[in-house]
């Protein structure tokens, strides 16, 4: 019996996780070219047999039995490279193979080296993973040697090698970091419906219970917010909001923009957008640090946010009701109905267009042309109005600057 043999296929395939079965067809095969390369002939007929219970091996050309052992130094030097290509290959196909099926899934790994900007992990003793520049979370750095957690962003196959790429920028790093830390959310009693993600600021996360003695937000905060602050240590300190989903538009667009609190809001399903009224002291926290909040706020609701104060609405609303009552046939039925629409200003009723109106508000269409037509006309002239009050506080701000030289 061959016993080396079949230890040293055994240590192979526990080693580079690489069926037993492979390793063999692959010596065989390397064997058939030494074989070949001995006796000068490509094309003959050269049969190699492992047995693979005892490790003997048996060749045959052209159904003569011929010993493998004694073919010399260069066929033998034939086969180990061939062994090695072929298990190189082999190695690169059990990889993939195992990576592709954990895409999306988060994993623990060593880090390496940065090369270009971009981080290397060792994700085991013989694969590393790549995390591009752009993959990494800003203001982080990673030491050699420290342990870190990443998704799975994808797995490529090229000629040569396994390209198993990482993140830990994008959102389902952060769906898959809740989902380790929620026992709700991986038990699918709480689930995460939609998120909104600048890696390294803050993270907006909409959440829904489907046990009513559940409180979603609690559950993901955890006990002293012990369960959050797993996350957000993890993620280097990045904000996370916690946002209670719900299927009422008005009321996830309130929640979405938490810590602000929300006097009104107008919806025009026309435009895709909600209008969002707040009392002054509360804009800065509603539109956030350089629009933050409101930006995150509106890709967790897909709402197009508009934030004004009080005044700003109504004086929006005031415009819009004087142009359009100048139109015969006008009454403040039509205000209330366009402002029902989302339509609290001229440009909205202008972006709206006639048919909306004429479809949804059953106006007739010659009124409804006569309403756009003053709108765009009372728009233009607040533009022109705007511009030149611009113009005039540039030159004064040019007068003064000539004064004070």
């Amino acid at each position: 019996m061959n016993q080396e043999l079949l230890r040293i296929v055994e240590n192979i395939a526990r080693d580079k996780n690489i069926d037993k079965e492979s390793i063999f067809i692959d010596l065989e095969e390397a064997m058939v070219s030494a074989a070949r390369k001995h006796f000068a002939e490509p094309e003959s007929n050269i049969v190699v047999n492992i047995d693979r219970s005892t490790g003997e091996i048996t060749a045959f050309k052209d159904d003569v039995q011929i010993d493998i052992k004694q073919l010399g130094r260069i066929p033998a030097q034939t086969a180990k490279q061939v062994i090695i290509q072929k298990i190189r290959a082999d190695e690169r196909s059990s990889i993939y193979a195992e990576f592709v099926q954990r895409k999306g899934e988060i994993i623990s790994g060593t880090v390496v080296r940065y090369e270009s900007g971009a981080l290397i992990v060792n994700l085991d003793r013989w694969t590393e993973g790549f995390m591009p520049k752009g993959e990494q979370i800003m203001g982080q750095t990673h030491r050699v040697g420290e342990r870190v957690r990443c998704l799975i962003l994808d797995v490529k196959e090229t000629s040569n090698q396994v390209k198993i790429i990482l993140s830990r920028t994008h959102p389902d790093f952060i769906r898959q970091l809740f989902g380790l830390e929620v026992p709700e959310i991986s038990e699918k009693i709480i689930e995460i419906r939609a998120l909104a993600r600048e890696a390294g600021y803050r993270t907006k996360v909409a959440v829904v219970s489907f046990d009513e003695k559940v409180d979603p937000v609690g559950a993901c905060v955890g006990v002293r917010g012990s369960r959050i602050k797993n996350i957000v240590d993890e993620l280097g300190g990045e904000k996370i909001d916690i946002v209670r989903w719900n299927e009422s538009s008005q009321v996830l667009v309130s929640n979405a923009l938490m810590p602000a609190k929300v006097s009104e809001i107008a919806l025009c399903f026309e435009l895709g957008r909600a209008t969002v009224v707040v009392d002054e002291e509360q804009l800065s926290l509603a539109i956030g640090k350089h629009g933050q909040n409101v930006r995150l706020a509106a890709r967790l609701t897909g709402w197009d946010i508009d934030i004004l104060t009080p005044e700003e609405y109504n004086r929006g609303i005031e415009q819009l009701a004087n142009s359009i009552k100048a139109v015969e046939g006008v009454d403040d039925a039509i205000v209330d109905k366009l402002i029902a629409l989302g339509v609290i200003s001229v440009s909205d009723l202008e972006d709206v267009g006639v048919e909306p109106l004429v479809d949804e508000l059953n106006i007739d269409s010659d009124i409804a042309c006569k309403l756009v037509a003053a709108a765009s006309k009372e728009a233009e002239r607040i533009l022109a109005e705007s511009k030149q009050n611009e113009a005039e506080k540039e030159l004064a701000q040019q007068t003064k600057t000539k004064d004070n030289e």
